[in-house]
């Protein structure tokens, strides 16, 4: 059996129930841009050499195949589905946020991305998370998702901002913008 079945060379692909949509759907864009962060946070952890960020890298991308098949589902096959996105599953991602947020030093200020290696690819980890969560917020403007969807993915690149602040610190950098730096635009400082 191989992966190049051809049913999807007109540009049409099936959902989860078996209805069949545009490549170019706001459903495909939304589960495909989740597929592309897990891709990326992949590699982050692939040149990641603190195992417990790893580790939690791993378990994160399993998550995430739990919402790519949330996203594929259409709300009339939303009651069939087993990808559900728990309230268990943001919580989690939460624990993470505060955990890393108490260690001395990690908040300051804005972060110049590029510092480091393994920081950079949690970095574009977190901007591809972002545009996941803008791809489920047109697609929840246009139908049903689950309600926990963009709460995981926004939790989720705070997360991500927070494993590469982690990845600087055990590296002894430090990556933050300072007033008076010049660095970066000005509307940042405004946040």
């Amino acid at each position: 059996m191989s992966i190049s079945t051809k049913k999807g060379d007109t540009g049409i692909t099936m959902l989860v129930g078996g209805r069949r949509v545009s490549k170019a759907d706001v459903r495909v864009e939304a589960y495909g841009n989740v597929d592309e962060l897990s891709s990326t946070m992949g590699f982050a952890r692939s040149i990641c050499d603190i195992q417990r960020i790893s580790e939690r890298t791993a378990a994160i991308q399993r998550d995430l195949f739990v919402l790519s098949g949330a996203l594929a589902t259409p709300a009339e096959e939303e009651v069939k589905t087993t990808s559900v996105v728990t309230q268990d599953m943001v919580d989690e991602l939460t624990r993470q946020v505060h955990e890393i947020e108490s260690i001395d030093g990690i908040l300051g200020d804005w972060a110049l991305p590029g510092e480091h290696p393994v920081s950079a690819a949690y970095d574009v980890a977190r901007t591809v998370c972002r545009r996941a969560e803008r791809a489920v917020v047109r697609l929840a403007n246009q139908s049903m998702v689950q309600p926990l969807v963009v709460k995981y993915l926004n939790r989720l690149s705070d997360l991500l901002w927070l494993y590469g602040r982690l990845v600087e610190k055990e590296a002894g950098i430090d990556s933050r913008l300072r007033d008076g730096d010049n660095k970066g635009p000005s509307w940042s400082r405004a946040w």
